[in-house]
């Protein structure tokens, strides 16, 4: 059964979810790597995060995802870092905001973290196909 909220929460989701690309982190892949252990986890993902709180107005999904990544970031969590620079990616961030918000973090969570979640960052533009010049929206 689809309820409103989950309908809302995956909408939301789709506009932050690159598609056509089989091997590029999505909340979909995780949805689906989820759904013989846990598959209320990512009903939980669809109608919570997305449903409510990515729905709420007041930020732009391009502040969603530096927000996002920032605390990501901080966490130390790697594959949700590449899961949320490919996010950031398909809503017109560049490859400029990206690294800046996360170089902005040094002062605040160190070096380790920031070079970490660089080389990840690194990685998913490599994988996204950019070529330097533009910003990388695939949708």
């Amino acid at each position: 059964m689809t309820t409103d909220r989950y309908q809302r929460g995956l909408d939301k989701m789709m506009e932050y979810t690159v598609t056509g690309d089989p091997d590029v982190a999505t909340h979909l892949k995780i949805a689906d790597d989820l759904k013989d252990i846990a598959p209320d986890v990512p009903r939980y993902m669809v109608e919570f995060a997305f449903g409510d709180i990515y729905t709420r107005g007041g930020m732009t999904k391009k502040e969603q995802s530096l927000v996002t990544i920032s605390s990501l970031v901080t966490l130390g969590t790697d594959p949700q870092i590449e899961l949320h620079v490919n996010t950031a990616l398909t809503v017109g961030l560049t490859k400029e905001d990206i690294v800046g918000a996360i170089t902005h973090l040094i002062p605040y969570i160190g070096f380790p973290r920031v070079l970490n979640a660089l080389n990840i960052v690194k990685s998913v533009l490599a994988q996204r196909g950019f070529d330097g010049s533009r910003a990388v929206h695939t949708n």
